[in-house]
């Protein structure tokens, strides 16, 4: 039996070629059904969330997102475990029927308007299945691609399913906009927003098909010949300090900023520009997809160099240019988007006068408070309703708005909406991004750095975990980090941000958790993250 390092200096053949292409896009076809919700977060609000107000409804929305993620870390330990114990191939097997079948019945989900709240219960636990088999998944197919490469190729080879990601997201993209268009908005927002959920099941089926042709890795092989496969991964992994250790290590130095960096360019930076900027939610997703197109090649190319000069070099390089870029990257993303919107906060800065103490933060997790009883309270739910920016300044005297110079008196929750919106309008603040005043060439050109700074992180991620971790229990030990990292601090990363630029008033407030998250890794990494690209793939402990 031939085993990675026995093949150490194969070319690509047909069965290496048949292991990377059945696994990444059996990958593929799961993001596809995972990332379909963050892509019509905004349309599930209105089908699900309609019960609250407005700001808290998206947030929750967003929560519900989250929550798919909350539960990834649980999904590794479980197939993690059944992977190191029973083999790589049959448990992804598992978890692509899972993630499916949950995705599909999303389509099939009675909304908020039929059922009340047990329409947003239901979608809750639907995700959290998604998210309990997608914790699942990636470890498996890291793993399993990785088992096969050649030694000083891994990187190379891991890169492909480090796109997989991207082009499941891509793939959504197109879909949603192909039906967008064919359909209109209207028809869309109302039931067309199921089709793409629905189509899940077809692509189920192509992935099972193609995942049943596989066989099992040769490490998992040899290891299972030899009688040295783990009894107890998870005490083995989690138990024992000296793995331990390797886990905490690549969960803070590595997978924790790389994480964040893939939210912020591929999630969040779509949400920035449809919530935010208001742009029209068709044109902000042609907008990423055309910034994918570019920069998806360079994961592999980020995946290459990693085999040449290491791992651990790229990644946390990437992260200090995202803590460094993302203000101006995203100062720059709001003149080019919108620039009707940056010229009035020059212009007409608005800015909330009031006492603190009569001020609340613009989320209430249960959705029934109207954010009416005090002045402060009223005006913030305006502006964040209206996605208008504004600062705060203490005052011991009354509430007010000042836009400009213009100062606006709060009386009561009518009177002062229905002074604010004239008052915004002629201080110029758009109601939605102008077509004809965005730069959209500047535009995907931010995007496009957004993206290359995910596929600097996220490209070499998948060897430098493989490599980290004995065979013995790798499935387990490299699939809790990843799925901590990009389940918890990535996945509720959308989440955050927007809870604190609706608190603030700053739309640039959340990119604040990104930023120090990203510096806590190159901290992390500098000073304790082992290179690994010069190990054995065989080595057991």
């Amino acid at each position: 039996m031939a085993t990675t390092a026995a093949a150490a200096d194969a070319p690509l053949g047909d069965s290496q070629f048949k292991v990377i292409a059945a696994s990444s896009l059996g990958t593929v076809f799961e993001w596809y059904d995972f990332y379909l919700y963050g892509l019509l977060a905004t349309i599930i609000t209105a089908q699900f969330f309609s019960g609250v107000n407005e700001t808290t409804g998206f947030i929750l929305a967003l929560a519900a997102f989250a929550a798919g993620f909350a539960v990834r870390p649980f999904g590794a330990l479980v197939f993690g475990r059944i992977g190191d114990l029973v083999g790589r191939k049959n448990t992804f097997l598992v978890t692509m029927g899972l993630m499916g079948a949950s995705t599909f019945a999303v389509g099939l989900l009675p909304s908020y308007a039929s059922i009340g709240v047990a329409a947003p219960l239901m979608l809750v636990g639907l995700r959290l299945i998604q998210g309990l088999a997608l914790g699942g998944e990636y470890g498996g197919a890291a793993t399993y691609v990785a088992e096969h490469a050649p030694e000083g190729k891994r990187g190379f080879y891991t890169s492909f399913i480090q796109t997989t990601a991207t082009l499941g997201l891509f793939a959504a993209l197109l879909v949603v906009i192909g039906l967008r268009t064919w359909m209109g908005e209207a028809a869309f927002a109302d039931w067309g927003w199921r089709l793409p959920f629905l189509l899940s099941a077809i692509l189920l089926g192509v992935s099972l098909w193609i995942r049943l042709q596989l066989q099992e890795s040769p490490v998992f092989r040899k290891m299972k010949e030899e009688g040295t496969t783990s009894k107890a991964p998870l005490t083995e992994a989690f138990a024992k300090w000296r793995n331990l250790r390797l886990v905490l290590i690549a969960l803070f130095g590595a997978v924790a900023g790389q994480a964040v960096i893939w939210y912020t360019g591929q999630f969040y930076a779509l949400f920035y520009l449809e919530r935010i900027l208001k742009v029209d939610g068709g044109t902000a997703n042609v907008l990423v997809a055309v910034a994918l197109i570019i920069g998806t090649p360079f994961f592999v190319v980020f995946g290459w160099l990693s085999d040449k000069i290491g791992r651990k070099p790229i990644i946390l390089t990437g992260c200090a240019l995202a803590a460094i870029l993302y203000f101006p990257l995203f100062g720059a993303l709001t003149e080019a988007a919108n620039p009707a919107l940056a010229h009035a906060q020059a212009r007409a800065p608005v800015v909330v006068v009031a006492r603190p103490e009569t001020c609340s933060v613009q989320f209430d997790p249960i959705g029934k408070t109207t954010f009416d009883k005090t002045g402060c309270d009223i005006a913030k739910s305006a502006l964040a309703k209206a996605g208008i920016p504004y600062a705060n300044q203490e005052t011991p005297g009354d509430s007010v708005v000042m836009i400009g110079d213009v100062q606006l008196d709060i009386h009561d929750k009518a009177t002062f909406n229905a002074a604010l919106t004239p008052a915004l309008e002629a201080a110029g603040y758009p109601l939605k991004a102008d077509p004809a005043q965005t730069n959209t060439a500047m535009v995907i050109a931010i995007l496009t750095v957004l993206v290359l700074l995910v596929t600097m992180v996220y490209g070499p991620i998948a060897a430098l975990l493989v490599e980290l971790f004995p065979s013995r229990i790798r499935y387990t030990a490299m699939s809790l980090p990843y799925h901590i990292g990009n389940g918890w601090f990535g996945g509720f990363l959308p989440t955050i941000a927007f809870a604190m630029v609706a608190s603030s008033g700053d739309i640039y407030a959340g990119l604040w958790y990104p930023i120090i998250v990203a510096v806590l890794t190159v901290i992390v990494g500098l000073l304790f993250l082992p290179e690994t690209f010069k190990r054995s793939i065989d080595q057991q402990h």
